[in-house]
């Protein structure tokens, strides 16, 4: 079995990494409890990861640290924006490549030094960001790589998503609900980013920690996948799983999945399912915080199935009756479906976007009645006309939630601006 060098030098040392190039190691076998195998979707297709990325790699940019914290005031925490168990996110402002034209708004994660787990996190996520283009995936621009007598400096520079995260709107009180239109084109649009990473890449790419927080959203809200640090390549054709460390995020983890360490797409397809349900009633996956009953999100839903007189209980009450129960219903059997016990008797991501365009269409079709209609609807179909009259809100919600956030986002941008001018003069001025 073969494996790779981080990096082919590694008696190096104060010195500024160029591009982590990939090496096989032909006799040496991974010791751990982590098998990782190479694998395609194709059996006709050879190539792997670390061909795939010698292929590619080039294409990302290498920076200095000098450039990366002028870029962020020298990781000033006015300037951070997330923070996580490997490091801390910063927003900057970057030159292009040439250095003519505009500054560009970036997002630049460093890693916390001397983490092994994160130098490893943070190499998996150059291969897997330096292969893959999607619309539905966050764009990788560059990194930064540099060892020396204070330690190791591991950075990656992404696009900025001025948005935050679907997490981020799903559960803060402080905004407006999402509307359910745009949590169905959100969901939509992230199964489409699984789906290229699981069946449309030559070799097939296993996200494994599918969650709201990694959904980020850019100024449209149309949803980017981030944070391939678990990634892995999935199984050569004729096997049936990777055997993998059990690695994710409790409450989104396939139980088959933690039970065995059996890894395969369908386990994104149960991280799926998941936020699914998320999206449906506005509960995170698990809420220590409510009765015994509620800890558990997948528990609880399980008291109101989908045809049951009682399942609008679960819903978001946030979207105050905008929404479409019809489309409610499907989604919960989507996500039912997405959670089957049996790993094989999931769907396909394929599989699922189809269903969620079907449920979008139908929405769609539901809110556009004509006048006469809605009489007819009122008399012989009474589910359907409370579908429809949870309907009518929906734009007026949508129109008030941006208004809210273009505010927010103007006064933010502006004090954001006035603390970077007084630090770029600080600098200057030392």
């Amino acid at each position: 079995m073969k494996c790779f060098y981080y990096f082919r030098d590694k008696s190096r040392s104060s010195k500024q990494r160029s591009a982590p190039e990939l090496k096989d190691q032909e006799k040496l076998e991974l010791s751990g409890p982590e098998r990782v195998t190479k694998s395609s979707c194709s059996s006709a297709s050879p190539r792997g990861i670390l061909e795939l990325y010698e292929e590619k790699g080039h294409n990302l940019r290498n920076f200095s640290f000098t450039e990366l914290k002028r870029a962020t005031s020298d990781f000033s925490s006015l300037l951070k924006i997330g923070e996580g168990g490997f490091g801390s996110v910063f927003k900057g402002s970057i030159k292009p490549v040439d250095g003519n034209g505009n500054s560009v708004l970036v997002a630049i994660k460093r890693l916390n030094k001397n983490a092994l787990q994160g130098h490893k996190q943070w190499l998996t996520e150059v291969q897997f960001l330096g292969i893959v283009e999607h619309p539905n995936l966050v764009k990788l621009i560059g990194y930064c790589a540099l060892d020396d007598e204070r330690g190791i400096q591991r950075l990656l520079v992404y696009e900025y998503m001025p948005n935050k995260s679907l997490e981020f709107h799903l559960f803060n009180k402080a905004y407006d609900p999402l509307p359910w239109k745009t949590r169905l084109e959100i969901i939509l649009e992230a199964a489409q980013g699984l789906s290229y990473l699981h069946e449309e890449l030559e070799i097939q790419v296993i996200y494994r920690d599918f969650k709201a927080s990694n959904v980020l959203l850019d100024e449209n809200f149309k949803p980017k996948l981030s944070d391939f640090g678990l990634a892995r390549e999935g199984p050569v054709a004729g096997d049936t799983h990777v055997s993998t460390a059990v690695m994710g995020t409790y409450g989104y983890a396939a139980p088959d999945y933690i039970e065995t360490g059996h890894l395969t797409a369908k386990s994104d397809v149960w991280s799926f399912g998941v936020v699914l349900y998320e999206i449906l009633t506005g509960r995170r996956s698990m809420e220590r915080n409510r009765p015994k009953t509620e800890k558990k999100l997948l528990e609880w839903v399980k008291q109101y199935p989908p045809d049951s007189k009682r399942f609008d209980m679960i819903v978001d009450p946030r979207l105050q009756g905008e929404y479409s129960i019809k489309g409610a219903r499907k989604i919960a059997k989507l996500a039912a479906h997405c959670l089957r016990k049996s790993a094989k008797d999931r769907p396909s991501m394929s599989q699922v976007v189809e269903r969620l365009k079907e449920i979008i269409l139908d929405s769609d079709e539901e809110q556009q009645p004509a006048d006469d209609k809605s009489i007819e609807v009122s008399e012989n179909d009474p589910v359907e006309a409370e579908d429809k009259t949870n309907q009518s809100g929906s734009t007026e919600l949508w129109k008030k939630r941006m208004e809210h956030l273009a505010k927010l986002g103007e006064s933010v941008e502006s004090a954001s601006r006035r603390r970077f001018m007084i630090l770029q003069r600080a600098n200057v001025s030392s």
